[in-house]
């Protein structure tokens, strides 16, 4: 009989090496490499953090989980600036697309200002405000590599 248990604990390092392992080596069986990596950008004035963007790659896209910005420092440009240096960062380097999800109450409209294109809403039909948006922007011109599994010939 199956045993089955719930944590909001990391998992111990030898079950995550075992469950990425098993990942990589399904996602090799079809031609696909997963490069996961979590990454941090800060804006800072005179030292102080006044903004954060959060978010990983893997396969061919870029993911933003979060974007937070002082409440003194809204409205002031801050936003679009983390967002156009994560599109400038990883601009020519290989990835498909960059995407996010973010909820009514937030700030749908503006990742529209800033090029997001929004592919659906999942509404929430007892809290309009939890509704969910998701967004993309696409790289022009991007000669996508990120993903692949390169050929060992």
């Amino acid at each position: 009989m199956i045993n089955l248990e719930f944590t909001n604990k990391d998992l111990h390092k030898s079950l995550e090496d075992k469950v990425n392992a098993g990942h990589y080596e399904y996602e090799k069986s079809h031609g696909i490499y997963d490069e996961y990596k979590k990454f941090y950008i800060t804006a800072k004035l005179d030292d102080i953090v006044i903004g954060v963007l959060s978010g990983y790659t893997v396969f061919a896209e870029i993911y933003v989980d979060d974007l937070w910005v002082d409440k003194k420092y809204r409205k002031k440009g801050y936003g679009t600036k983390l967002l156009l240096y994560l599109e400038n960062k990883y601009k020519d380097s290989g990835y498909n697309n960059i995407n996010l999800v973010t909820s009514s109450f937030q700030a749908p409209k503006f990742y529209e200002n800033c090029g997001y294109e929004l592919e659906f809403v999942r509404k929430n039909i007892y809290n309009p405000k939890l509704s969910k948006y998701f967004y993309i922007k696409y790289f022009d011109n991007e000669s996508q590599h990120k993903g692949i599994v390169k050929d060992s010939n």
